[in-house]
C-alpha cells in the first residue's frame, strides 16, 4: 500500500464516521513525503511543504517572437559534472545542460508558544564561479530555465513583491509588484511565464498539534487564487480560487496549507496536487475547474521531475519491484509502465535519463540517500553527489533545485 492508498483510505474513513475532526488530521494524512520509501519500510502518510510548485513542460510560444527567456546561465556542455565526496555540494553539479542551480536547508523556527514557521535556508549556484554560496535573504526561490535567473520572495511571507534575482551578481535586478500578497512560485517550461500562488497568511506558518509535541500544519489553506505572469514585462492578471466549503462535510476544506500551482503542459491551465482521486484538480485561466488535459493524465504531484521534455513520458511513483529502490516511468498517453533505478525521481536529463535520489547498492537505511544518474533501460547508475545524513527531518538535510536548459 502506498501513501496515496493511505490518504484516501483515511478520509473515507473520516467522512463516514463524521466526528469532529482533531487537530492534527491534516498532517497525519494529507501529504506526500518529498520522497519515496523502499518497500520494506512502512509509509506513514506527513505534511510535505513544497518549495518550488511541481514542474511540468510548456512549449515554447511563437518561435517567431523576440526571446525573452530569462536563460543562459548555467548550462553546460553535455557531460557530467560529479562530485560523490560532496554532500552538500560546494562545486557544481550538472548533466547534459540540467544542472543543480541550488538547495535548501530546512528547519522548523519556533516564533511563539503555540506558533512556527518552516523556513529555508538557500544555497544558489553562481554560473561564473562554478559554486554554491548561501543567499539568507530568500524565503522561496524558483530558478528560471537556463539558471541565469530565479524569482525570489523575500523573508516574510505572504509577500507583496517578486523579486528577479540574478545568480550571477547575486543582485535583483527587477522587483514586480503584486496587488495580492504572495507564497510560492513556479516558471513554465519556457521560463516566459511566471505562476505565482497567492495566499493572504504565511503558508509554511507550523501550530502545535493537540496531543504531540511535535509541530504541523493549520487545519486549512489561507490559498486565494494565483498570478499567471509575463516574465519580461511583469503584467498579468489575478485569478480568485475559493476554498470550497460543504457544511455538511467536515473534509470539505481539508488541503494543505501550502497547495501551490503550476501552469499545465498547454499552458492554458493551471493545476495544483490533491490527495483526493484521480491526484490533482485543474482550472483554466479564469479559475473555471476543468477535465484533465490530454497527455496530463498520469501527473504525479509528488514527484518533481514531472514531464520528460518531449512530453512523451511522466516521471511516477515508487515501484520497488525490479530493485529495492525503484521508480516507475509512466507512457504520458497510455499509462504504461517501466520500472527504472532511483527511489525518487527528482529532474529529466533529455528525454531517456533522470537525476534521482537513490540508496547505495546494499545500504539499509532508506534516509541515506545521494543523488545518481540514471538512463531508462539501464541497470547502471552515476553517482553525483555525496550521501545526505540523518533521517528525514533531521536537521542539515539538504534539498536540491534542478534548472533544465
Amino acid at each position: 500500500m502506498n501513501v496515496d492508498d493511505i490518504v484516501r483510505d483515511a478520509l473515507r474513513e473520516q467522512a463516514a464516521e463524521q466526528p469532529p475532526v482533531a487537530v492534527g488530521f491534516a498532517d497525519r494524512v494529507l501529504a506526500v513525503r518529498r520522497r519515496r520509501r523502499t518497500a520494506r519500510t512502512a509509509v506513514v502518510a506527513v505534511v510535505a511543504v513544497v518549495a518550488v510548485a511541481v514542474g511540468v513542460g510548456v512549449p515554447l510560444l511563437d518561435s517567431g517572437k523576440e526571446d525573452v527567456r530569462p536563460s543562459g546561465g548555467i548550462v553546460t556542455p553535455k557531460k557530467v559534472e560529479s562530485h560523490p565526496d560532496q554532500s552538500p555540494p560546494r562545486d557544481r553539479i550538472s548533466v547534459g545542460g540540467t544542472t543543480m542551480a541550488g538547495y535548501f536547508i530546512p528547519e522548523t523556527v519556533k516564533k511563539s508558544a503555540d506558533t512556527a514557521v518552516y523556513e529555508r535556508t538557500y544555497h544558489l549556484l553562481n554560473p561564473k564561479t562554478g559554486k554554491y554560496a548561501k543567499a539568507a535573504d530568500w524565503s522561496l526561490v524558483a530558478v528560471a530555465p537556463g539558471g541565469k535567473t530565479a524569482a525570489v520572495l523575500e523573508r516574510d511571507l505572504p509577500a507583496s513583491r517578486i523579486g528577479l534575482l540574478d545568480l550571477t551578481t547575486g543582485k535583483v535586478e527587477r522587483w514586480i509588484q503584486v496587488d495580492h500578497t504572495v507564497g510560492g512560485l513556479s516558471f513554465s517550461r519556457d521560463g516566459r511565464k511566471l505562476v505565482a500562488t497567492t495566499y493572504s497568511e504565511n503558508p509554511d506558518r507550523q501550530i502545535k498539534v493537540e496531543g504531540n509535541v511535535e509541530w504541523g500544519q493549520p487545519w486549512t489553506s489561507s490559498r486565494t487564487g494565483f498570478f499567471v505572469l509575463d516574465v519580461a514585462s511583469g503584467d498579468g492578471a489575478w485569478t480568485e480560487i475559493k476554498i470550497e466549503s460543504d457544511p455538511g462535510n467536515p473534509l470539505s476544506t481539508f488541503m494543505n496549507s501550502r497547495q501551490d500551482f503550476a501552469l499545465a503542459d498547454d499552458g492554458r491551465h493551471v493545476w495544483e496536487g490533491s490527495p483526493m482521486e484521480p491526484g490533482y484538480v485543474f482550472y483554466d485561466l479564469t479559475g473555471k475547474k476543468v477535465p484533465v488535459p490530454a497527455g496530463d493524465k498520469y501527473l504525479s504531484w509528488s514527484v518533481d521531475a514531472g514531464k520528460s521534455p518531449d512530453g512523451r513520458l511522466v516521471a511516477g511513483d515508487f515501484a520497488g519491484k525490479k530493485w529495492k529502490t525503484s521508480s516507475y516511468v509512466v507512457d504520458a498517453q497510455t499509462g504504461a509502465r517501466t520500472e527504472v533505478r532511483g527511489q525518487q525521481l527528482l529532474a529529466w536529463v533529455g528525454n531517456e535519463r533522470l537525476i534521482a535520489w537513490d540508496i547505495g547498492k546494499n545500504d539499509k537505511n532508506e534516509f541515506h540517500q545521494r543523488l545518481v544518474l540514471i538512463t531508462i533501460g539501464s541497470d547502471k547508475e552515476v553517482p553525483l553527489s555525496g550521501f545526505r545524513e540523518g533521517n528525514d527531518g533531521d536537521a542539515g538535510r539538504w534539498e536540491p533545485l534542478f534548472a533544465q536548459p
